[in-house]
């Protein structure tokens, strides 16, 4: 080990698990730089983000060699999913054995009793999911005044599944003082606020570069019709032959049919969807670890945080729908520099789809037709003859062997062995010649725009504007075209846009656009670099210090409920109405008028004041009155009441 800047305990434990070196987000978090300080780090899914952040907060953790002393936890990891952050305190584990710490897990989906003891035994690092942990803090159960050091990992799925609110309460209840490590695969504007609300003076490191993310993975895109989606799977599937392979789908139906059409055929494999209990979750994944299954089909969500040995192969049966999720189900494969390959299936409708997917993820993959079924056997053939067992000598099996030999002859042999070689296999699908897909479109070149004067309008984000919400007002305004205006920058409490030179006069100085907003010329241009698009937020504060919540307002009483309110109900049913004194809706405020006198409903009261006289019924509506009429057009007679006919 190169690097000794950490605890030596630490370094031990690296090195009795065969660390040689550490790899760069590990050495990132360890920089002279970074000590002590909050750090966004942005690094490839399976680089060694859960020994770094190990790392990173031993300086808090340990007084020497040993864990500090004390019952409350010290460090707190949260992670979006109950395999993460249960494989994440198996990591601390061996990290910190050495040091005397105590390390409790709170999960959702497992004995909360348990885990309420291993944290009252004393726990100085807690690892857990966002409910569970919140849970736990609710209910007493989990204390974070002495917190040190709070670790959040793939912060961007934690926010993609909604937990956000829930981080807020759980590091509400830290110190203020602690210092928060936050981990993600990739950096997009939310993450960024996200670091501005939970950090300070946050360091930002980007291991290995972001260009450079995923480098260990070959993305491939294979264009099929559309009735060649699933059987182009299945070639993939057979071509490769990996010891272990993921299917991502966009909805548990689609993973179900596809888990029954593949073990049709004769996969070995494994379904994850958010429909499985936990226990089942662990039998299939347990199933993928031990061999015996080699493909788990699984959505995005089921799929978080899983880490499977020997996961060379993912195949993107439906496209992710955003460049993140591409890059988080690529991240299953190609972990701490093992190579793997990740194959988008691309229908020909899709192809504009995918190759703006990819553009907009920075990953360039090569266009490819779905391997034929002529290939695949042609794969299976090679594999045969490159197989180990050819090559081993015959030993202790020798005589049997030329016994085989003696009695079908070498060829017979051959067949047999070819035809056993064969037996079990899922078969090569056929599939339809498909065109090659065109080429991706260059992105335009910016336009010229020439001299320009530079106007402020005085609306922004937090009155919700928009740029094509503005641009037909500027040129309703000032009777220009769409051409006369170049870039239009919306930020939080204002705009600026840029108006040609030549049709800036057409503004003047000051103008209103609309009775809400005015449009005023500047002398120069802004600094729109200095001017973030939204205002962030402040920091929470100690939850002591929070503001108490606004009490819910009390029930509204039912009218039923009302003084008088029976009364009133009667008398109109009666025929009477009420004094205008009495009229007085029952749900406003205030004392409430008595209801004293009462008159009798005149001819000249109906339909007359706050209560409608009702519309007259026609005579065959009123049923079961003597002399009632039929209804028009119907062959029944009005029922009259009386004892039943007997017989």
């Amino acid at each position: 080990m190169t690097e000794q800047n950490f605890p030596a305990p630490l370094q031990a434990a690296l090195a009795a698990k065969g660390y040689d070196s550490l790899t760069s987000v590990q050495s990132a978090v360890l920089a002279p730089e970074a000590q002590g300080r909050d750090v966004l780090v942005s690094a490839q899914t399976g680089s060694g983000k859960t020994v770094a952040f190990g790392l990173a907060m031993g300086a808090e953790l340990l007084d020497g060699d040993r864990m500090v002393a004390g019952e409350l936890p010290l460090a707190l990891a949260i992670a979006p999913t109950r395999e993460l952050a249960l494989q994440v305190a198996r990591e601390l584990e061996w990290l910190y054995a050495d040091t005397g710490a105590q390390i409790a897990t709170c999960v959702g989906g497992m004995d909360y009793r348990n885990e309420r003891r291993a944290l009252q035994r004393g726990a100085q690092i807690v690892v857990g999911t966002p409910g569970r942990l919140r849970d736990h803090i609710d209910r007493g159960s989990l204390d974070l005044s002495a917190l040190r050091a709070a670790v959040l990992d793939e912060a961007d799925e934690m926010l993609d599944l909604g937990f956000r609110e829930d981080l807020e309460f759980i590091l509400a209840a830290a110190p203020e003082e602690r210092r928060t490590l936050m981990f993600s695969a990739t950096v997009p504007p939310a993450i960024e606020k996200l670091a501005r609300d939970f950090q300070r003076d946050a360091l930002r490191i980007a291991a290995m570069g972001e260009a450079r993310q995923h480098g260990d993975i070959a993305y491939r895109a294979y264009s099929v019709t559309p009735r060649d989606r699933e059987p182009a799977i299945f070639n993939l599937l057979r071509i490769h032959e990996a010891q272990t392979s993921i299917v991502f789908c966009k909805t548990r139906a689609n993973v179900n049919h596809l888990l029954a059409r593949m073990s049709n055929r004769g996969f070995k494999c494994v379904a994850l969807s958010g429909e499985l209990s936990q226990q089942e979750r662990t039998h299939a994944l347990q199933a993928l670890r031990d061999g015996r299954a080699r493909v788990c089909i699984a959505t995005d969500v089921a799929a978080r945080g899983i880490d499977l040995p020997g996961l060379e192969l993912v195949i993107h049966a439906d496209l992710p729908t955003n460049p993140e999720t591409l890059l988080h189900r690529s991240g299953r494969t190609g972990r701490a520099g093992s190579k793997g390959v990740s194959a988008l299936i691309v229908p020909s409708s899709d192809y504009k789809r995918a190759q703006r997917l990819l553009q907009n993820a920075k990953v360039v993959a090569e266009w490819l037709k779905a391997p034929t079924a002529d290939e695949v056997r042609a794969r299976d053939d090679q594999r045969m003859l490159e197989h180990p067992a050819l090559q081993e000598e015959p030993g202790e099996d020798a005589p049997l062997a030329a016994q085989l030999l003696e009695r079908f002859g070498a060829e017979q042999v051959a067949v047999a062995f070819l035809r056993m070689w064969r037996e079990g296999r899922p078969a090569a699908e056929e599939l339809m010649e498909t065109q090659a897909p065109p080429a991706p479109m260059a992105p335009r070149a910016p336009r010229e725009f020439g001299a320009s004067v530079w106007f402020t309008l005085s609306v922004g984000h937090s009155g919700r504007a928009e740029a094509r919400w503005l641009l037909p007002k500027i040129c309703d305004a000032g009777g220009i075209t769409r051409d006369a205006i170049g870039a239009i920058r919306v930020r939080q409490d204002l705009s600026y846009v840029q108006i040609a030179a030549e049709s800036a006069d057409r503004f003047g100085d000051f103008i209103e656009i609309t009775p809400e907003v005015t449009m005023r010329r500047m002398q120069g241009e802004p600094d729109l670099e200095a001017q973030p698009e939204r205002s962030p937020r402040p920091r929470f504060e100690a939850r002591e210090d929070r503001p108490a919540r606004a009490a819910k307002p009390a029930p509204r009483r039912k009218p039923a409920e009302d003084e008088g309110h029976q009364a009133r109900v009667k008398a109109a049913r009666g025929g009477w109405v009420p004094d205008d004194a009495s009229l007085a809706d029952p749900r406003e405020e205030g004392p409430r008028p008595a209801v004293k006198a009462w008159k009798k409903k005149s001819s000249a009261d109906a339909g007359a004041g706050p209560r409608k006289a009702p519309a007259a019924k026609p005579a065959w509506a009123a049923k079961g009155k003597p002399g009632a009429a039929a209804k028009p057009g119907s062959a029944k007679t009005p029922h009259r009441k009386g004892p039943k006919r007997p017989g």
